[in-house]
């Protein structure tokens, strides 16, 4: 009877961490903080884990720093593509993990247990999805300039403007191919559309870790000048429109003054 217990413990412990997490994180001209970004994956401790990285023909010198790495990587690719959503796309239809996550090329996990907490917060809830915490850094000094400290879920809060930090958004494989990947539509507002289309329109079941996951380089295609901000804007709009937001100026206008409160936690 005590054995038999034991055993049960032992394998409760163990069954905690024998999901495969696959990480993707997509190139373009991104050689200044690569090998940062690269390092902090392969730095992960504890957890079962594959890299994925999709480059989209760099010319920077980023190739030089990927084939460095290359033997870590799970599968790797250089060709064109049609922007970081259809990279992001590409590298989850290669995915063998069990959760999927992304790592943008300019940041870094904020320490190496991130992907053991993903685990254990899988293996231990009945989720589809999770996100957490995320700090936004200066490029150079790693200076904390804003902190997204996100809440637990609520779908309602999405009509206040919310939404999860992307970069900490972590979802069972298998989801992905419920509802569709990303949509190409949508420029810089793709991932609101994904978080729209899977928490708010189709209400997959998420949770919320209560760490800090990435730290996440200032900049942005959508930040870039005030014409990309101004088509931003309008792509959100047009992705709150199609998941029937009841009202999706202020949606969108409270979206935007949210970002405020990230300067005073």
């Amino acid at each position: 009877m005590y054995l038999q217990e034991f055993i049960i413990g032992i394998f409760t412990k163990v069954r905690k961490y024998i999901l495969k997490v696959t990480v993707i994180t997509v190139v373009y001209n991104a050689n200044r903080f690569l090998e940062k970004c690269i390092l902090s994956v392969l730095g992960q401790q504890g957890v079962d884990f594959e890299y994925i990285v999709i480059d989209g023909g760099s010319q920077d010198g980023s190739l030089t720093i990927l084939e460095k790495y290359q033997s870590h990587f799970s599968y790797f690719i250089s060709e064109p593509d049609n922007g970081m959503y259809d990279a992001l796309n590409k590298g989850i239809r290669q995915a063998t993990g069990d959760i999927i996550g992304i790592l943008n090329a300019d940041d870094m996990f904020a320490n190496p247990q991130v992907l053991a907490a993903v685990v254990e917060y899988f293996s231990s809830h009945d989720v589809d999805a999770i996100y957490g915490n995320l700090n936004y850094i200066e490029p150079e000094s790693e200076r904390v300039v804003r902190k997204w400290i996100s809440r637990p879920f609520d779908r309602t809060n999405f009509n206040r403007g919310w939404m999860p930090a992307h970069p900490t958004f972590y979802m069972k494989r298998e989801k992905f191919f419920e509802h569709g990947l990303y949509s190409l539509d949508y420029g810089s507002a793709a991932d609101y559309e994904f978080m729209l289309r899977y928490l708010y329109t189709h209400q997959i079941k998420a949770g919320f870790l209560e760490k800090l996951m990435v730290n996440m380089r200032l900049g942005g295609m959508s930040n870039a000048s005030f014409k990309h901000r101004k088509q931003a804007f309008l792509n959100d709009l047009k992705a709150v429109k199609l998941h029937k937001l009841p009202f999706p100026w202020s949606t969108i206008i409270w979206k935007k003054i949210s970002k405020v409160s990230q300067y005073l936690t």
